[in-house]
């Protein structure tokens, strides 16, 4: 059974940092890419980070970033522990968002429609 679970969310005050975890089961976490979406109300769930398997011996790992967190939010992975991570730095209020952990198999970052795992979500609340 496949299982996404995320942890880390919380209330942070502007300018705080966050780091997420989601831990994976259920399936060769090492074989998948592995993304964070997040969903504010009202409003259409969007990538914020992803990173490549690894597998691709000849592209290596790769991450890719939404520009609103670029240079702000670091993901990464530990295949040991099938988990990974979002560290989130500087946050803003518009950073505000339930976070979700995504998992998909075949190559490249892909779109939503190609992560056929999700997780719960993990609620990010950033306010004074």
């Amino acid at each position: 059974q496949v299982q996404l679970v995320e942890s880390g969310g919380g209330l942070v005050q502007p300018g705080g940092s966050l780091r997420l975890s989601c831990a994976a089961s259920g399936f060769t976490f090492s074989n998948y890419v592995m993304s964070w979406y997040r969903q504010a109300p009202g409003k259409e769930r969007e990538l914020v980070a992803a990173i490549t398997s690894g597998s691709e011996i000849s592209a290596g790992e790769m991450t890719n970033y939404a520009d609103s967190v670029k240079g702000r939010f670091s993901i990464s992975r530990d295949n040991a522990k099938n988990t990974h991570y979002l560290q989130m730095n500087s946050l803003k209020p518009e950073d505000t968002a339930v976070y979700y952990c995504a998992a998909r198999t075949g190559r490249g970052i892909g779109g939503i429609l190609d992560y056929g795992y999700w997780g719960q979500g993990t609620q990010v609340t950033v306010s004074s």
